[in-house]
């Protein structure tokens, strides 16, 4: 009998031990699936497309009715390891995927509620090619640049359509403030591993995301690039529409982290360890912004660890920091409001336009006919409109 006890908590040490390491490819899916088979009634596992070297996008869906878009539920994503060396975005949502799984078996009723209401996916990595070409130097020798892109050295954060200048463009002509077109042969100007993003985007009504970098420790906001392209070496604050919602959303991150809140960190210093995007540097093409002028998604960029590729002995630190802001950040999705949009017939309305006075930026209802809208607390009013259609819209309000 003691034996096996023994025995026992052996393999618990060992399999504790074991989340906090570095995984590679093969690792990170056996990592996936393994969540899925503990927690089989809560999960579902599917691959968004694949990278140039053939790996599978493999995202995990966390909810209570995997598969299923349930009407107002909102979805929400995080992506992590865009840039192929850094790794600590990729740790931590192997990690927060075990953690909701164990958390969920254990009743914790936060967790519970969460997956209960929101229908949670997870892309540990986006660029899984980038990291091995990272990993392979390791954390030691790791260079700054080795790995950064995809197999075609490509930087996937530079590499989506370019809506900003579509936008600001309209800005000045009064033209159309969300949901922009996508250029012609869109599809041939961007990688692979971009093209399985971009569809995702299409196939989920996605309200909330969040993408995991590394190299400094700070929550950045749109927009990420700047209005006027001819100020060089000066940078300038980028503001969207939504600013005041963004800057909440980086400081509950930034709050419920450790130490990203105090600003100083890696050599910089960022007022309660946020900024927005463009005010740091300008950069075109970047994800968050695209999310926010094709989509009804609000991403944001978390800079999460000054080194890059840290080693396995920091990830359980690591975790401990950011295991609260990651659920925090979360439970955002469900600030603000959300209803449905019928027609005269009490036919839910997709695509239909909801507009809130005095914000210049609006949001589509789902092919169901809900709307999300995230909010500040306040008093709003609230708009939908579709054409040719005679509209009927019922709202819940969540307050903040």
């Amino acid at each position: 009998l003691a034996l096996g006890l023994h025995t026992e908590l052996c393999v618990d040490l060992r399999a504790n031990e074991s989340d906090f390491r570095h995984h590679r490819y093969e690792d990170m899916v056996r990592a996936l699936f393994a969540v899925q088979s503990e927690c089989p009634y809560i999960t579902r596992i599917y691959s968004i497309g694949r990278s140039v070297e053939g790996r599978h996008l493999y995202v995990l869906e966390i909810t209570d009715n995997p598969g299923v878009h349930e009407a107002l539920e909102p979805e929400f994503k995080y992506v992590g390891n865009m840039h192929g060396n850094e790794v600590l975005g990729r740790e931590l949502l192997i990690k927060f995927a075990q953690f909701l799984c164990e958390e969920y078996r254990a009743g914790n009723q936060r967790i519970t509620r969460l997956i209960y209401d929101t229908r949670i996916h997870i892309l540990p990595s986006m660029n899984p090619d980038g990291y091995e070409v990272a990993a392979r130097q390791g954390p030691e020798l790791n260079g700054y640049l080795e790995g950064r892109g995809n197999a075609r050295e490509i930087d996937l954060n530079r590499n989506f359509p370019d809506l900003n200048a579509l936008m600001y463009y309209y800005e000045k002509t009064n033209g159309r403030n969300h949901h922009l077109p996508l250029p012609d042969n869109w599809e041939q100007q961007v990688e692979p591993e971009t093209l399985a993003v971009i569809k995702w985007m299409q196939n989920y009504n996605f309200i909330l995301s969040a993408n995991l970098h590394g190299g400094a420790v700070v929550a950045n906001y749109p927009f990420d690039k700047s209005r006027d392209p001819r100020i060089r070496g000066r940078n300038t604050y980028a503001a969207t529409a939504d600013d005041k919602l963004f800057r909440k959303l980086a400081r509950t991150y930034s709050y419920a982290h450790s130490w990203m809140h105090k600003g100083w960190n890696c050599g910089d210093y960022f007022d309660e360890g946020i900024t927005n995007g463009a005010s740091w540097y300008s950069l075109s093409k970047g994800m968050q912004d695209f999310n926010y002028l094709y989509s009804n998604c609000f991403e944001i960029t978390l800079e999460l660890s000054c080194d890059k590729f840290p080693p396995a002995s920091a990830l359980p630190r690591e975790w401990l920091a950011n295991r609260e802001a990651l659920v925090s950040y979360l439970e955002q999705v469900h600030h603000g409001i959300k209803g449905m949009v019928y027609d005269e017939n009490n036919n839910p309305v997709g695509k239909a336009e909801i507009s809130v006075a005095g914000i210049n930026h609006d949001m589509t209802s789902g092919a169901d006919g809900d709307y999300f809208r995230m909010l500040l607390p306040g008093t709003y009013t609230v708009t939908a409109s579709a054409p040719d259609t005679s509209l009927d819209h019922h709202s819940h309000s969540r307050p903040s």
